[in-house]
């Protein structure tokens, strides 16, 4: 039976804590490799001593090959290997290797270890070098069975390295069995690293102590990760210590679910807007032709987003979008190469510690091309192009144009909710319900209120004159007269057909039309709405009156003609009535002026106005998806963090992105799209609700320029959330861009181009970053800041990233450093982006996660560099490039890096000829 040895082993307190956490971690001190025995996990951690070298004046630069004999085939298979550890008989190996859980391992099962000594190591990776062993020499090798060493005394074993024909003895090799979180004081010289893994291995682990198994924590996470990869280290500290670090990373299925919600929502938006076009009725022919080929071009738009929708539903497979597909048309609101980075240290002497960057490729068109430039250069060209329009359409402003949206979705939500009030209070009245009437009353009123209050804005006013003039037969009977555009309150221009009347700064007056009909239309609701009010409050009064009078016991005949009398359903139902035929009318303008402001929106700018909102609507996709799987990864992380949950209610999420991209040739039309659609990710509002069905993905809601994200999350999970969330309050979001270039074409940029772009974005966002930090104080005490920050770190931090800005040096990756540390001290989300998420992204996070190391947890600083190496050379990022180009390569040439700063260079022999 499989591994029925291993259940033989077990401590009741084990066994009782496999069935809460449904896996454990077992290490090997050899080659960090991760060994899965059902739900187990081994991590190999190799130290090599007395190694004898093929040639005596011969520096060995050594690394272990992992093979694994599988007792039912009798096969030997290749699986992975170590890092080179360079110039020394006694090699000790930081990196890992790692099994998924599905992989078979059996107490039969044999891991045989190679030893090989390395000809030339810097013309290849491992990796390389084991399809091309004759580039190597073979020193040894060792055998041992998996049962042995479970059960082997001290959980150890020491192999002896022999040649390939078993006779000569070349050196031996260590291989301890090591339990997480059994380690004592005394045991840390022998830490190799941190695998506290299941399937989903990016949840963050929970103690029973914590009230939450991981059994309950898998669930909602494994909806939204995939296929993790994880890598093993251990590095030494200042204090000669071991630290234990596990680099993970994944991918997320929210990379299709959210570009998929989020097109479905265009589409029905899309299909209301036609319609709402086409019931403006009728019109005079200039106007009708407009509005016909609007909606011609609309019609198109939307077979685009419906045959794109379509296209993703048959997608099957992987779950992210690699940098080679980039440019596919049916793929292009995909994010590109979206995955989670995590790394988890453990050190001796702190406490353990999560670190998260979310990698993806810049929210960027490929598909639409950056011919052009991108969206932030796109936009204020059109908004300028449409200013000067001429005869054919009215101008209304961006503002205006978003007020008459948010007009009509006001309307949309709130006519079927007043509409459910009113016949609720019917209800409550048929049932001669005091408490139920008062109850519906008080909703009814709330909503009806809040529809009046969407009215009163003067757009609505000078759109209904402005209708009215595009009604056939409408004949200006004398000349205009513009009106103070501070009374007027809408920037809009009205011209007939051009052979007809000149251009106006403003709506004309028209001496037929009544301005205040609108006026006595728009307040008829809310006098219907007091009219109710007063009726229900005389007919609670009266069956108060008589309740006291029927203290006194009246007839049979007395109640029977007080019922009659006092019939509430009959009373109220004609101001029902009223109040519905009021909102009606008021609907019916409403919709059609607010309709005529679109219709001047689209026909000012065919057909370059839909295409930019195509674009707009790939990009902000792209990020759209990011932020949701950073959002949903920072909740489950912080779910015990009360001082970080009090800080999502009260202030919001800060979102800090990253961005690596230059400013020259395409790379920065990116920008400017990434730019953009950065900025539009303000408008998202996060809610968090209680799954009530196995299905956690998020759920979406709203319309362009207003959406709302319900992250699910199970029942134990969603009671450890301060009332405020449990209860829908809407968190904000607070996202910033930082982007310094740093690459050869930069170095063109500065040189001989322009840099305003970034230099501007930069300014833009810290000025984002101080009102967030400012509202962070404002808000929330001192004590919520991680324990280990003072609000003195942050000042100064804040100023020397504000210095950076405005020095405006070359490649001042100092901004990205400042920006980086500011976010996690302020709980925020951390992002990091390049052209594809692959290369340069690979440099930026593992610096990052190295200088984290050094910085917070005493890494050896003798051991940096090397570090930096082997997470560049056999990490999760290397893992990360061959499943976008099926190469291990970064995609730099030599000549390319010497214009990068120096810590952004990967080690040589992982650079080369590939595909971005």
């Amino acid at each position: 039976m499989q591994f029925s040895f291993i259940y033989q082993l077990l401590t009741k307190e084990l066994v009782m804590l496999l069935s809460a956490f449904r896996y454990v971690d077992l290490y090997l001190i050899t080659s960090s490799a991760k060994f899965t025995i059902f739900y187990f996990y081994f991590a190999l951690s190799p130290a090599c001593k007395d190694l004898v070298a093929a040639t005596r004046d011969r520096k060995l630069n050594t690394f272990i090959q992992v093979s694994v004999v599988h007792p039912a085939e009798h096969i030997l298979t290749r699986y992975s290997s170590t890092e080179i550890v360079e110039g020394t008989k006694d090699p000790l190996f930081l990196t890992g290797v790692t099994f998924p859980p599905e992989y078979p391992i059996y107490e039969e099962t044999k891991i045989k270890l190679t030893v090989y000594d390395v000809k030339d190591k810097s013309q290849d990776t491992v990796s390389a070098l084991l399809h091309s062993l004759h580039r190597s020499y073979f020193l040894g090798c060792a055998t041992f069975r998996v049962g042995d060493l479970v059960k082997s005394k001290e959980q150890q074993l020491t192999l002896t390295l022999r040649t390939s024909d078993g006779g000569k003895t070349v050196g031996t090799i260590e291989v301890n069995l090591v339990k997480m979180g059994e380690l004592e004081e005394g045991e840390t010289d022998h830490i190799t690293a941190d695998t506290q893994d299941q399937k989903c291995a990016l949840v963050r682990e929970c103690t029973a102590t914590e009230g939450i198994s991981g059994k309950d924590n898998l669930p909602s996470l494994n909806a939204v990760l995939r296929n993790p990869v994880c890598k093993l280290y251990r590095f030494p500290t200042s204090d000669n210590k071991w630290m234990r670090i596990r680099e993970q990373m994944a991918e997320t299925t929210l990379s299709f679910h959210v570009p998929k919600e989020l097109i479905n929502l265009h589409i029905k938006e899309d299909m209301r807007r036609n319609q709402e076009l086409k019931d403006l009725g009728e019109l005079a022919p200039h106007w009708d032709n407009m509005r016909k080929s609007v909606i011609a071009h609309c019609d198109q738009m939307l077979s685009m987003y419906q045959d794109t929708l379509a296209e993703l539903g048959k997608h099957t497979g992987s779950s992210f979008k690699s940098s080679c597909s980039k440019g596919e048309k049916t793929l292009e609101f995909i994010p590109i190469n979206l995955h989670l980075q995590r790394m988890h240290v453990h050190s001796p002497r702190l406490k353990d510690a999560l670190y998260d960057v979310i990698t993806v490729g810049a929210p960027a068109a490929h598909f639409q091309g950056f011919k052009n430039g991108g969206l932030r250069k796109l936009l204020s060209k059109f908004e300028a192009e449409r200013r000067n329009t001429g005869y054919q359409c009215i101008y209304y402003s961006p503002e205006n144009t978003a007020k008459a949206k948010e007009v009509l979705s006001n309307i949309n939500h709130l006519q079927p909710l007043i509409s459910s009030h009113a016949d609720l209070l019917l209800s409550s009245a048929s049932q001669r319900s005091p408490d139920s009437l008062k109850n519906s009353l008080k909703m009814l009123s709330e909503k009806t209120e809040l529809f009046v209050h969407a009215f009163k804005d003067q757009l609505v006013r000078s759109a209904l004159l402005a209708l009215y003039t595009a009604r056939p037969g409408c004949v200006l009977k004398k000349p205009a007269v513009p009106r103070n555009s501070a009374e007027e309150g809408a920037d809009a221009q009205h011209q007939e057909h051009p052979s007809q009347i000149k251009r106006q700064d403003s709506i004309p007056h028209h001496s037929e039309y009544d301005e205040e009909e609108w006026d006595r239309v728009w307040a008829n609701v809310a006098k219907s709405l007091n009219c109710l009010i007063a009726m229900v409050d005389r007919l609670l009064e009266k069956d108060i009156s008589n309740v006291k009078e029927g203290e006194n016991e009246p007839s049979a005949a007395d109640c029977k003609v007080l019922h009659t009398g006092g019939d509430w359903y009959e009373q109220l139902y004609p101001l029902v009535i009223t109040l519905k035929d009021c909102m009606g009318e008021v609907v019916t303008r409403a919709k059609q002026s607010m309709a005529f402001v679109l219709l001047q929106e689209l026909a000012c700018g065919l057909p370059q106005c839909l295409m930019l909102t195509l674009r707009r609507d790939i990009v902000f996709s792209q990020a759209l998806a990011g932020l949701v799987c950073g959002f949903v990864i920072k909740l489950h992380t912080g779910l015990h963090d009360q001082g970080f949950l009090q800080q999502l209610h009260t202030v919001g999420l800060l979102v800090q992105y990253e961005g690596l991209l230059s400013t020259y040739s395409e790379e920065a039309g990116m920008l400017e799209d990434m730019a953009v659609g950065i900025s539009d990710l303000q408008k998202v509002m996060f809610k968090v609700i209680e799954a009530k069905s196995e299905d956690f993905l998020p759920i979406i809601t709203g319309r362009r320029e207003h959406y709302i994200i319900e992250v699910q999350l199970p029942a134990k999970m969603f009671e450890l959330l301060p009332q405020e969330i449990k209860e829908g309050k809407l968190l904000r979001m607070y996202p910033v861009l930082f982007n310094v270039g740093i690459n050869e074409q930069q170095t063109l940029a500065e040189r001989f181009g322009d840099t305003t772009l970034q230099e501007n974005i930069n300014q833009e966002n810290l000025e984002l970053l101080k009102e967030y930090y400012k509202l962070f104080t404002e808000k929330m005490p001192p004590d919520c800041l991680p324990h280990f920050q003072e609000q003195n770190d942050l000042k100064g931090l804040l100023e020397s990233l504000h210095q950076n800005i405005q020095a405006k040096k070359r490649k001042n990756v100092e901004i990205m450093w400042l920006a980086a540390t500011i976010c996690r001290k302020l709980n925020g989300v951390r992002f990091t982006c390049c052209k594809s998420a692959k290369d340069r992204t690979s440099m930026s996070v593992t610096l990052e996660q190295c200088s984290i190391l050094r910085d917070e947890h005493q890494l050896h600083k003798d051991f940096f560099i090397r570090a930096l190496d082997c997470m560049r050379r056999e990490g999760c990022r290397i893992e990360n490039v061959l499943k976008n180009v099926k190469c291990r390569k970064y995609a730099f040439n030599m000549i390319q890096l010497m214009a990068f700063p120096k810590y952004y260079r990967p080690p040589e022999g992982t650079y080369g000829k590939a595909d971005t």
